[in-house]
């Protein structure tokens, strides 16, 4: 039962996760929206806030904005928290779900380095632990006071982290720990900064003192770095389903231009709703990156070179680790004669230009490397080959569901 139940969980829990990051980035877009559409009122002081109006559903909304305070507090308060940490506890939990339990398969590469699990998950809670830290510091710093640079320090750092993971992890995973980080700065920014700021902002409300003017002004910036992330964030996250994003070692390029892409299109509409006119070139620049890491992908693949004409990269050497998993005629002949021709370096099916998932099956030591989920995929369930193009018959699923269950 250990397979069905490790797959519903990840069900259940990739749906709770996206379900909770709508909600979450839903509600960026909207405030975001909502401050760039605000206007002068007479009861709000200039430069003290401003209202909008807006129609949906059927009905009309008045919405008002104070930078600081009201000049009374309403009993009841709507606060806007809990998407954020839906979003980051479900996500954590799916990376632990996925790529720590399974870590032989998703997580470490022995082609890329040989990690024992719990040096793997020091790593990678490290990883995000510290970039969190080092982010923090640096907006509280005195460079913090100027979001030019802190912009450009910050790019940097999570080109450099994606660089540092792409070292030590498999690339799927190396992908996925750099969203993991950006999405970790972002539901940081709620927990420590915005959030308790907004707090002190009440409670000096309830105190008959006037609030201090830094703590909204910090929240509202620390808002805004994670409305810029939230594109770039997305991207990474379900790249994980794309190898051609994540299977080339310049991987961490790609990660710089997602960023830069997703950042110039917030951008446009945070203008555009701010009402300073459409800067139609900021597609400009989304295309231009979108183009350039599809001609990257195309040439540091195997599938892209081989369509080019190019000569194919040396692939490294697997590294042994552990006990080594016995791979009996009868399944490796299966494997290869119904997997391999789309789970391999080069696919040989038409219209398969790298292998789904980036799952290699066409040599017997990767064969043993994706055990479980070849029970899973092939013995268990239907769900491979795809509408059984390969003809996978009954026999076979039970000679893979034996071996897979270790009988």
């Amino acid at each position: 039962m250990e397979p069905i139940l490790h797959e519903w969980g990840s069900l259940l829990l990739r749906w709770t996760h996206i379900i909770a990051g709508m909600a979450w980035i839903g509600s960026s877009f909207y405030f975001m929206h909502l401050d760039a559409s605000l206007k002068a009122t007479p009861d709000i002081p200039a430069g003290k806030g401003g209202e909008a109006w807006e129609v949906h559903g059927g009905g009309f909304y008045q919405v008002k904005k104070y930078l600081v305070a009201p000049s009374f507090l309403p009993e009841e308060l709507g606060w806007h928290k809990w998407q954020s940490y839906a979003t980051w506890l479900t996500g954590f939990f799916l990376l632990i779900w996925i790529y720590y339990y399974q870590s032989s398969i998703y997580l470490i590469d022995p082609a890329v380095m040989n990690l024992k699990p719990f040096v793997a998950f020091a790593i990678g809670m490290g990883g995000l632990a510290a970039g969190w830290i080092a982010y923090d510091q640096l907006c509280r710093s005195r460079l913090g006071n100027t979001p030019l640079a802190v912009g450009v320090i910050v790019f940097a750092g999570v080109v450099l982290a994606a660089f540092l993971f792409q070292q030590v992890f498999s690339p799927r995973a190396a992908f996925i720990h750099t969203g993991a980080l950006m999405a970790t700065i972002m539901s940081g920014n709620v927990f420590f900064v915005i959030i308790p700021n907004q707090h002190k902002v009440v409670a000096a409300l309830k105190a008959g003192q006037v609030p201090d003017p830094y703590y909204g002004k910090t929240a509202k910036l620390r808002s805004s770095h994670n409305n810029y992330f939230t594109l770039p964030v997305v991207f990474l996250m379900i790249s994980n389903h794309y190898p051609l994003t994540y299977s080339t070692p310049y991987a961490y390029v790609i990660v710089a231009l997602s960023l830069v892409a997703g950042t110039v299109i917030r951008y446009y509409y945070n203008e555009r709703h701010s009402g300073r006119g459409d800067k139609a070139w900021c597609w400009l620049v989304a295309a231009v990156c979108l183009i350039l890491g599809i001609a990257i992908s195309a040439t540091t693949t195997p599938m892209g070179r081989s369509a080019l004409g190019l000569p194919p990269l040396v692939a490294p050497a697997f590294a042994k680790s552990g006990p080594p998993v016995e791979v009996p005629d009868d399944v490796a002949n299966i494997v290869m004669g119904r997997c391999s021709m789309c789970h391999a370096a080069e696919p040989l099916y038409e219209g398969i230009a790298v292998a789904p998932r980036g799952v290699l099956l066409d040599t017997p030591e990767m064969i043993a490397r994706n055990r479980h989920l070849i029970l899973v995929q092939a013995g268990l369930t239907h769900a491979m080959p795809p509408n059984n193009v390969t003809e996978l018959s009954e026999e076979d699923r039970a000679v893979l569901k034996a071996w897979g269950a270790g009988k």
